[in-house]
């Protein structure tokens, strides 16, 4: 079967067998799973405290711990001392040690931009020197991008390189902020500009060359045991050996990287949300008003089955683009490409679904959070709880690997980049589309079954963004780029379909391994996500069309998001109480 390219599900209907999704892991991934959560029990939560004290020495040694029982190693090659694990594989182990609040992310820092970039891009020579040492915690890695006039436009970047007199060396100079493990990284991967080039390059610069100044961390409103600091570099001799890809590269190492870091944000943050959700029902099962648990309220039921219909639904988007990652790598590998650079273009190659799985993903874990400190009260205000922490850590997930503004944003302009590239026909079958918009209906038909009907709401939903991108692309043209505010609308609606795609096909393969009564609860899922995604989208539809037109179109628009976006009505109260039923029975996350 030929891959899926990034955004064609917008146009594709996909098929169940097509996707992975987390009731398929084998034991050998769950025992991965296992020991990443085991050396949070030991390692990490006993020292949470200390570690938000900023106690860098404390967050190396339990780094350099992680290396040595080889977590570090899972996405490195064989070869240079890794494990070479599959892409999904990674995913589960980035999902499960997201739990780990500062040290998630000091831990995902390394493993990922601070490892993978030498990894991925590297040569030979430069990957034989510093990758075994990076997998496995000798060296510890940081990634500097940043800078105090360059953050969402990475290539306004004013650090700059001159080649020394004898050739021999890059004179470096700037400075770099933000810079996640600054204040134990041996070995950081810094972008700059050669001499006057207009775009960037990239550099393998070890923290012991002279002229590496690094600042005290900052004090930030969470994370706070992850080292965050300004590094200066004062004419730090580099060695020309040590420049990353060819000269100019670094722009596009930095874009795929960041892919790469949307994606597995997006399943970090799935650890941390499991945490908060299993810290909110058990205070629930403990904490008594009026006589009674609180857990037996209906408001808190709600918040707790919302808790996990926001966090399965991202659970499910995170892994069935991670299988076509892995698909994709293989196909370039059958074609002879190097393992690195074969593995990175494969992330790359999913833009569209990197930057919805980052947007979608984080602000699911701040309505995770934010419900949590709600359940918890007044306690959940208090530094002694644990969900206190995990609000203010939540935070910085929007802002981190690119806003979610400029995601938001990313999601269609990079699809209607690749469709303007021939890579699937965006364009063609919008105005296909549009052209019968005065016959469209729901297409419902009698003697549906359930999958069915769930995947037909799911297809009505790409027929709303599709006439809606025709409409668009007609009246503003090459200026679409500018109405930020309709960007925004369409946007919203392409992340709907996606995770409610995601998680339709999830159930119905679900029900192909477990049978209908094995399914029950999560059929009830999916009917408060598609019953509430259908709403989300209506709403930002109709935004949008008042936005691109007026009139007789606009009524006609108007109309078709109207008919598209109509589903049966759900006793959402029920399906919520049974879900969170479930929840306070297990007393723990188990879905």
């Amino acid at each position: 079967m030929e891959n899926l390219k990034s955004g064609e599900f917008l146009v594709k209907e996909v098929e169940k067998d097509s996707i992975f999704i987390p009731e398929e892991f084998d034991e050998e991934q769950l025992m991965i799973k296992q020991t990443c959560q085991d050396f949070l029990e030991t390692e990490v939560y006993p020292n949470i405290e200390q570690l938000e004290k900023q106690d860098r020495e404390l967050m190396k040694e339990i780094l350099k711990k992680s290396g040595e029982l080889g977590l570090m190693g899972i996405s490195v090659s064989e070869e240079y001392g890794g494990f070479g694990q599959s892409f999904v594989t990674q995913m589960l182990a980035a999902k499960t040690i997201g739990a780990g609040y500062c040290f998630s992310v000091a831990f995902m820092a390394h493993c990922g931009i601070g490892t993978l970039p030498i990894m991925y891009y590297g040569n030979e020579e430069q990957r034989e020197r510093y990758i075994p040492k990076l997998a496995t915690g000798e060296y510890l890695g940081c990634y500097c991008l940043t800078e105090p006039g360059a953050g969402s436009d990475a290539n306004a970047g004013k650090t700059n390189a001159k080649l020394s007199e004898d050739g021999k060396h890059y004179i470096l100079n700037g400075q770099k902020m933000w810079i996640t493990n600054a204040g134990f990284a041996d070995i950081h991967t810094v972008f700059a500009k050669i001499d006057n080039d207009r775009v960037l390059s990239a550099f393998i610069v070890e923290s012991s060359y002279p002229g590496v100044v690094i600042n005290p961390d900052e004090h930030k409103m969470g994370i706070k045991g992850s080292s965050t600091a300004q590094i200066f570099y004062n004419d730090v001799k580099v060695p020309v050996e040590n420049l990353i890809g060819r000269r100019g590269e670094g722009f596009r190492i930095a874009l795929n990287i960041l892919h790469m870091g949307r994606i597995k944000l997006g399943a970090n943050v799935l650890g941390a949300a499991i945490k908060t959700i299993n810290d909110s029902v058990q205070y629930a099962n403990e904490r008594k008003q009026f006589g009674v648990l609180i857990s037996t309220f209906g408001t808190i039921k709600h918040k707790l089955a919302e808790q996990v219909i926001r966090t399965f639904a991202a659970e499910s988007a995170n892994f069935r683009v991670s299988k076509d990652i892995d698909d994709l790598l293989s196909r370039y590998m059958v074609e002879g490409c190097d393992k690195g650079r074969a593995t990175i273009d494969a992330i790359g190659h999913y833009a569209v679904e990197a930057a919805i799985l980052k947007v979608y993903s984080s602000e699911m874990l701040d309505f995770v959070v934010d419900e949590a400190v709600q359940v918890h009260g007044g306690m959940g205000y208090s530094a002694e709880m644990a969900v206190e922490r995990a609000y203010r850590d939540s935070r910085i997930n929007r802002i981190f690997e690119g806003t979610n503004e400029i995601n938001t944003l990313l999601v269609i302009d990079t699809a209607m980049k690749r469709a303007m590239k021939g890579d699937f026909d965006l364009f063609g079958e919008a105005e296909k589309l549009y052209a019968s918009i005065e016959e469209i209906t729901d297409g419902e038909t009698s003697g549906e079954e359930y999958s069915q009907e769930k995947l037909r709401y799911t297809k009505n939903f790409k027929k709303v963004v599709l006439l809606l991108i025709h409409a668009a692309s007609k009246t503003f043209e090459k200026k679409l780029i500018n109405e930020q505010e309709t960007m925004n609308n369409l946007a919203v609606i392409v992340m709907q379909i996606y995770v409610t795609e995601s998680s339709a096909l999830r159930v119905q393969k679900m029900e192909s391994l477990k049978g209908k009564e094995g399914t029950i609860l999560y059929r009830n899922i999916l009917d408060v996500l598609i019953f509430d995604s259908a709403a989300k989208i209506r709403k930002a539809g109709l935004d949008a069309v008042y936005s691109i037109t007026s009139g007789k179109e606009a009524d006609k628009l108007a109309n078709a998001v109207e008919v598209l976006t109509k589903v049966k009505g759900v006793n959402t109260k029920e399906a919520r109480r049974s879900i969170a039923e479930k929840l306070i029975e297990e007393n723990i996350y188990k879905f």
